[in-house]
């Protein structure tokens, strides 16, 4: 089957049991047992439930995987996947990443024994010089947050297999229907569900797709032990969402090429950041690893008090956290995504105060460049009075 009828005909599109052409919300804590002896498939909503079943098998079925785990939140999801390392082991991540991971790798990790080493991994020889005797897992983002930065994943993949790393990816932008990591090799991959997989800004979730066996017993230890599971409606909510996935991200993606190409030619941007722009410095590694470049993209400005006001002129988008959603998002990364990473580590990676991040939703594009527009001209009114 090809991916767009993967997303309407899997094991979570209907119920077995009546053929209601949706997963019933199975909204229990607990289940009966007909032999104590002999304990049915589920017995207690936390270690397994049929709603989340079906959004674990669906998500696993297109990325490419074996195994899935839905989590209540894509930093659940992360910080599970962490925890399946030790005290003493050395992990090695990308350094333009999402601030929730950064502030888990510096807080949560440390706390437990865990060294992270942030590295530069669009360099691959930057990945190989940093590896440690103990170094166990490599992490990575790519396309990255907020920078759109590209990681050579096959070339990543094959250092850290040198050397019998685990190599998690974090797939949010491209979601599976533009990039499948373990199809390259990659041991684990991480998803914020509240983003395109679940698409409509009503929904937080995380989900976790691994092949190998022992891994999946980790995940799946620490999904049960720690119970930070997702809840029957909510898996409901990311498998409806994941039946518009592929019309969805298609449209948005034309958008968001149409919006970066205008971005690019105005005069009070700087610098366009998006895989989709011939300019971007690693067009052909992304697509050689992706099918599309997704619908974010940032873009800097001429200072800080001029992007200020540009996001308070807006009316059409929402400033907000967060992306993937119907509406098109512009987030102000320096104080949402990324404002638990230090300002002097902020500035190393180039993430400052006259950078936002847009997600493209579902609105005619004509309408939001014509808003884009208007808050630019107001902009320059605003700065010139001051």
């Amino acid at each position: 089957m090809k991916f767009g009828t993967k997303l309407i005909c899997n094991s979570g599109s209907k119920d077995p049991h009546t053929g209601a052409l949706s997963l019933p919300i199975y909204q229990a804590s607990t289940f009966h047992q007909e032999d104590v002896d002999n304990m049915g498939e589920f017995d207690y909503s936390r270690s397994g439930n049929p709603t989340r079943k079906g959004l674990e098998e669906t998500i696993a079925l297109l990325e490419g995987g074996t195994y899935g785990y839905a989590f209540a939140s894509g930093m659940a999801a992360i910080s599970s996947v962490l925890l399946t390392f030790a005290a003493g082991d050395h992990l090695l991540v990308c350094k333009d990443i999402y601030g929730g991971t950064y502030r888990a790798c510096t807080t949560q990790l440390k706390d437990h024994g865990i060294e992270a080493t942030f590295v530069d991994t669009e360099n691959l020889e930057e990945i190989r010089k940093n590896i440690k005797t103990n170094t166990k897992g490599l992490y990575l983002e790519t396309p990255s947050n907020p920078l759109l930065k590209i990681t050579d994943l096959k070339g990543a993949i094959n250092i850290a297999k040198e050397f019998n790393l685990i190599t998690m990816v974090d797939n949010s932008f491209l979601s599976p229907y533009l990039q499948r990591p373990l199809e390259l090799g990659a041991d684990i991959v991480i998803h914020s569900a509240t983003k395109f997989i679940g698409g409509h800004s009503d929904v937080i979730g995380g989900l976790v797709v691994v092949n190998e066996r022992s891994l999946a017993k980790k995940i799946y230890r620490i999904q049960n032990t720690v119970g930070a599971v997702l809840g029957p409606q909510d898996s409901w909510l990311l498998l409806r969402g994941l039946k518009t996935l592929k019309v969805r991200m298609d449209y948005q993606q034309s958008s968001a090429d149409k919006l970066a190409r205008w971005l690019s030619d105005h005069k009070a941007v700087t610098e366009v950041f998006y895989t989709g722009l011939e300019s971007h410095p690693n067009r052909d590694i992304h697509y050689s690893q992706a099918s599309g470049a997704g619908a974010v993209l940032s873009f800097k400005m001429e200072s800080e008090s001029f992007t200020k006001a540009f996001l308070k002129e807006l009316t059409l988008p929402a400033v907000a956290v967060s992306l993937g959603g119907i509406e098109t998002i512009v987030s102000y990364p320096v104080k949402m995504s990324h404002a638990s990473i230090p300002e002097a580590e902020r500035l190393k990676l180039g993430v400052t105060s006259n950078l936002v991040r847009v997600s493209l939703g579902l609105e005619d594009i004509e309408d939001i460049i014509e808003d884009f527009n208007n808050a630019f001209n107001k902009a320059y009114e605003i700065i010139s009075k001051k």
